[in-house]
């Protein structure tokens, strides 16, 4: 810890939102801070840092940051703020910056709470404020949600982003038609109700110049958002989707709609033809009555990615072979964007299934064993054994290092051997009620951990403590996991048995890799159903990358990539 050679304070300064900027807030915090500096604590040498217009629900501020690295360094004595919830209103965040002025020797000071950690009462009277003021910043994002929704029950717009096709008036708060956009929403209708296209109405968009709101091309994706925009039928949907960390839709019977809210582009009737046709038209699906199957499935759909641009690779079927089979072909998306103009070539299900289940199965026949008798030379001869390799010249060192340790360790995860037998695993009533037993002792030891953390007589470091409730956290949280999956309905327990199938399956599938030295590729997915690869595919590789028709690298589900590199590449 460095050695504070003289007293300096640190004082800090923060207004959270834009209109409170132009007030004296700043202003007086600043004039009493300094004055309390200089009359109470007697040290006439500061510096101020602000932070207007931040909020102090997390750490990213910029003059908060400029201030903690400068205080690491020694440069300042004490730290000064006007209430302990400018600088903090999350308990976690305060602590870990507390802990760490511990640690340089620096007093934490708050004027209008009038307490100092000098002092043991005040460091204890800290932690306590500071959970009220989480409280506080929670029961506040609480409220506002709750006036949001109200507002939209009202039929009031929450602003956001204005929807194509419309003007916003903020003195009336009313919608009106942009008589120019709304041409081109009845021009995609048109289009696609006759060339059955998103594609085509994009790349029609983009021929006749017209661009997007933010000055872009049009895209299949933005055209598709254009002809399911509920609001251009005059509804305005509200709370569709989460907010915060967790992303999605929400349950439909949690939305506000709000019918003939504003003036409408597209009568309902189209709208909802509109809807049956894309439905009915989308890749990937036939009809069958009343529902909608799956009619191809791509082995490797949505693990490719392009090489040279980084872009997805989208899966259509192949020209016919004369034996009857159709295998899969993967394209970059961005060949089909006239603005990106990738050159990367396609890539077959006849070039990439011997390739990837190939590598796949001679990383299974490596035992724990037999990986400590290997070095990463010789797991490379090993893993390169086979007819798809022979272009290949090296695997990169660093990717077959990092297999070659944990094949040493046995925890690839590539060694998928489920049970044949999941009725031997079949919990009673006992399971459930030590599940229940060790949720309920969790619970109980996150309130007791608490407690001591903060008002515990001997102090519990910030370290200790987040250990210790990550520990508590995580064995709730495999309780409550278990529990769940004994708790499943009937419709739950018949997927459960599908997945017990999809498993077995699995485990076949992997046997036969394991028995085979040949992968004849065409004739394995020809005579199983193609969800089983693909599933295991998916539970086992993050993706796979492909440059001109090669693959140049696996990335797994653990983390570890290998990348290949070929005879002559530079």
């Amino acid at each position: 810890m460095p050695d504070v050679l003289k007293q300096k304070v640190a004082i800090y300064i923060r207004v959270s939102t834009a209109m409170q900027i132009d007030k004296d807030s700043l202003q007086v915090q600043r004039r009493e801070l300094i004055a309390y500096a200089n009359m109470v604590l007697s040290i006439d040498d500061y510096e101020v840092f602000e932070d207007p217009g931040f909020s102090a629900k997390n750490t990213d501020r910029p003059a908060y940051q400029v201030m903690m690295a400068r205080l690491r360094t020694g440069e300042f004595s004490h730290l000064l703020v006007w209430k302990i919830d400018r600088i903090s209103r999350n308990l976690l965040d305060f602590t870990a910056m507390y802990s760490e002025l511990k640690d340089l020797g620096v007093t934490f000071i708050s004027k209008n709470e009038r307490f100092d950690t000098s002092s043991a009462i005040g460091e204890a009277m800290l932690k306590i404020i500071l959970v009220f003021a989480e409280l506080e910043r929670q029961m506040t994002a609480e409220r506002v949600t709750a006036v949001m929704l109200s507002r939209a029950n009202n039929g009031q717009w929450n602003g956001g982003r204005i929807p194509y096709g419309y003007d916003y008036d903020k003195q009336t708060k009313l919608f009106s038609i942009n008589q120019d956009e709304a041409k081109f929403i009845l021009l995609a209708y048109d289009l696609y109700e006759e060339k059955q296209s998103i594609l085509y109405v994009s790349r029609h968009f983009n021929e006749i110049g017209l661009k997007t709101r933010a000055g872009n091309s049009w895209s299949a994706t933005t055209v598709y958002g254009l002809l399911t925009n509920k609001f251009s039928t005059g509804t305005y949907v509200y709370n569709s989707h989460r907010r915060g960390r967790v992303r999605g839709e929400t349950d439909e019977t949690e939305w506000i709609k709000i019918e003939n809210h504003h003036p409408a582009i597209i009568d309902d009737v189209r709208y909802d033809r509109m809807q049956y046709v894309l439905q009915r038209n989308r890749r990937g699906v036939s009809k069958q009555g009343d529902s909608y199957v799956k009619k191809n499935v791509h082995i490797f759909g949505g693990l490719c990615r392009c090489g040279l641009c980084g872009g997805n690779m989208a899966a259509n079927l192949d020209r016919r072979r004369a034996n009857g089979w159709r295998p899969s072909q993967y394209s970059c998306v961005n060949r089909r964007n006239d603005t990106a103009k990738c050159t990367s070539k396609y890539v077959s299900d006849i070039t990439l299934g011997p390739f990837v289940f190939s590598y796949l199965a001679n990383i299974l026949r490596v035992t724990d064993s037999l990986a400590k008798r290997l070095n990463a030379k010789t797991l490379q001869n090993r893993l390169l054994v086979g007819d798809p390799f022979v272009e290949v010249d090296y695997i990169e060192s660093s990717g077959l290092n990092e297999l070659l340790a944990i094949l040493k360790e046995g925890k690839t995860g590539l060694e998928y051997r489920p049970s044949a037998h999941p009725s031997e695993e079949t919990p009673g009533a006992d399971e459930r009620t030590l599940l229940n037993d060790r949720r309920r002792r969790g619970e109980t030891a996150l309130k007791r951990l608490q407690a001591l953390y903060l008002y515990g007589d001997s102090a519990m470091s910030e370290k200790d403590y987040l250990l210790e409730r990550e520990k508590i956290l995580a064995d709730v949280k495999k309780a409550e996991a278990r529990l769940a999956e004994l708790t499943k309905d009937d419709a739950d327990s018949l997927m459960a048995t599908d997945d017990t199938i999809q498993k077995a399956s699995y485990f076949l599938m992997v046997e036969n890799l394991l028995n085979s030295r040949t992968m004849d590729y065409e004739k394995v997915v020809r005579n199983i159903d193609p969800e089983v690869p693909q599933g295991f595919l998916r539970q086992t590789l993050d993706h796979i990358e492909v440059t001109n028709g090669r693959v140049t690298a696996i990335q797994f589900k653990n983390g570890i990539t290998n990348r290949f590199i070929y005879k002559g590449q530079n």
